[in-house]
């Protein structure tokens, strides 16, 4: 059984804003499935099947110490790499939208990158809490560089540029709470902005057409820019209050593409307008500041650097996701968190969260 005192503990704001986002997302993902029409659709089943699991995944996570898993970094961080190697299995790994990053589990469908992100968070914290003191020497910055690389290689292997991206926030985040100087910090995104154009000469052909796309947003050839365009007309034709659930053109006639899932906010944008599409940024808000309040009580440093982990990785999905919608992010098929529909993203997502209530749960009594 779970003490009283820690039940006491829980954030039951920040689950209140997960509830209220998911209501939102059922309603939307009904919307961009067009339920009026085919009656009730299997993503909303899915969303709502993966969501319960996630639920029962939040419950689990509470009786764990999450220091426990601090214990088994190792082992987790092994584990994230092989589930990284299983998608080149044959029979098991399956290649979906050109990338091999699925696993075939049947009547569904696993990303292990999705877990694969959580795993790494847990076991990078309590690699970087033992390393702290040598952070900033040379041999410290190479025992992280050899510590991050192989995951954040095998998924740009893939090639999943979105899920690497999501990756290096992560990695960036957790070293500036590790206190890693702000100088070699700095030096490091500057040799990252300088490498970009070699490092495009070695991306995947879909992935160059991305970039070309981005940097040449009137160009309607380009793949992507379709997307983004629908996507743009779909939000500022909602205007202020919007056309109406069920009631958006660019839904309902399909000019927007992949609406339930990488386009999910441009369908809300349409059919709620701008209050809507602002409500929802202020409950992003509210679940961003929640955590990060939560990481600054941590009652220790593993604690602290496992929440800010993961804040990092909500508020760079939200950030990118919102922003190719609109034009100002390249497409890199990053889902919206919570709001999307994926049953990996959101069993992924509610066990982030489970995670980082588990650390509020058992933070630091404040005495005063």
């Amino acid at each position: 059984m779970i003490d009283r005192k820690l039940i006491k503990n829980i954030d039951s704001g920040l689950i209140m804003i997960v509830l209220i986002l998911f209501m939102i997302s059922l309603v939307i993902i009904s919307s961009a499935t067009h339920v009026m029409q085919e009656g009730l659709t299997r993503q909303v089943k899915v969303q709502t099947v993966a969501f319960c699991l996630g639920i029962i995944a939040v419950a689990i996570i509470f009786f764990f110490d999450y220091n426990t898993f601090g214990e088994f970094y190792t082992w987790i961080y092994g584990l994230s790499i092989l589930m990284l190697l299983l998608v080149y299995v044959p029979g098991v790994g399956k290649i979906q939208a050109g990338a091999r990053s699925w696993i075939n589990l049947g009547p569904v469908d696993f990303q292990p990158s999705e877990l694969v992100k959580i795993l790494f968070v847990l076991s990078f914290a309590k690699f970087l809490e033992n390393k702290q003191q040598n952070i900033n020497t040379f041999k410290g910055l190479i025992s992280v560089a050899a510590f991050a690389a192989p995951p954040l290689v095998l998924i740009l292997k893939e090639p999943d540029l979105g899920t690497a991206m999501v990756l290096s926030i992560i990695i960036i985040g957790m070293l500036f709470v590790a206190e890693l100087d702000y100088k070699i910090i700095g030096m490091g995104l500057l040799a990252g902005i300088i490498s970009m154009p070699l490092a495009y000469k070695f991306m995947a052909p879909h992935q160059r057409i991305r970039i070309d796309a981005f940097l040449n947003p009137s160009d309607p050839t380009l793949p992507g820019n379709y997307h983004v365009i629908q996507s743009k007309i779909a939000i500022g034709s909602g205007q202020l209050f919007g056309k109406g659930l069920y009631q958006g053109t660019q839904n309902n006639f399909n000019f927007l593409p992949v609406q339930e899932t990488d386009f999910i906010y441009a369908v809300l944008g349409e059919e709620f307008g701008f209050v809507g599409g602002a409500f929802v940024l202020i409950m992003y808000f509210m679940f961003l500041y929640r955590m990060i309040r939560i990481a600054k009580m941590a009652k220790d440093t593993y604690g602290a650097l496992i929440v800010t982990g993961i804040t990092s990785m909500f508020a760079f999905q939200i950030f990118e996701n919102i922003g190719m919608t609109m034009g100002v992010m390249p497409v890199t098929g990053v889902t919206l968190s919570f709001l999307s529909y994926g049953g990996s993203s959101i069993v992924t997502n509610m066990i982030a969260l489970g995670i980082v209530l588990n650390v509020g749960m058992r933070r630091m009594k404040i005495k005063f």
